[in-house]
């Protein structure tokens, strides 16, 4: 995929706003969101840790978070990257399409986890091949009509563009025999579609 090269977003604000759509983070859940190395990402963070945007929480794994002002800084940046770079038009009828698949979405991820057994439903055991081909069929269906969206997106402002490598990576994963990807792991499509969400939501302003 070519990334839009128009408007590139600092890495200083790829880790911050991450941050903000991903909630609590590890280096290697931020190294997914941003594709930025775990080295970079812990330098910036520790540069924004400096300005009391982000802070570290130690424990048996290390996570970092944003500060109130963090959670503020990343609003204005983001407003300010959005209107330097003239997309709130874009960005606003990609979402508009984005919502329209969304409740679909959320469905798939239903019939995924759960599944009727004699009218009864039940957790979804993933015995049944040909049932999790039927719904992998669909995601991948789903997914064909998410990618113009995603296209638009990224062309508005280049650091969408990693929500449709991620996307078709976890249906990959999956349809490889990693069922996890489908929506029980950090890096699952359901997950990232989530996070796309959120930073659609952030972007424009919106409350959820």
């Amino acid at each position: 995929m070519t990334w839009s090269k128009t408007h590139t977003t600092d890495t200083s604000l790829l880790v911050l706003h991450a941050l903000r759509c991903v909630g609590a983070a590890s280096l290697a859940r931020l190294h997914l969101a941003t594709g930025l190395g775990e080295f970079d990402v812990e330098s910036e963070l520790i540069d924004l840790g400096a300005e009391g945007l982000v802070a570290r929480m130690s424990g048996d794994m290390s996570f970092w978070m944003l500060t109130d002002a963090g959670r503020a800084a990343d609003a204005g940046r983001i407003t300010d990257e959005l209107e330097s770079a003239g997309a709130r038009g874009a960005v606003q009828a990609a979402f508009e399409r984005f919502l329209v698949l969304n409740p679909e979405l959320l469905d798939l991820c239903t019939a995924w986890q759960l599944r009727a057994v004699d009218g009864v439903m039940n957790a979804n055991d993933h015995s049944d091949p040909a049932y999790d081909s039927r719904v992998l069929d669909r995601f991948a269906d789903l997914d064909r009509r998410a990618a113009p969206v995603c296209d638009e997106l990224s062309a508005a402002l280049s650091r969408f563009g990693r929500y449709r490598d991620r996307l078709a990576g976890a249906l990959d994963r999956a349809a490889s025999g990693a069922l996890e990807y489908v929506t029980d792991s950090t890096a699952s499509y359901h997950t990232i579609w989530a996070e796309l969400h959120e930073d659609l939501l952030v972007t424009l302003g919106l409350p959820r």
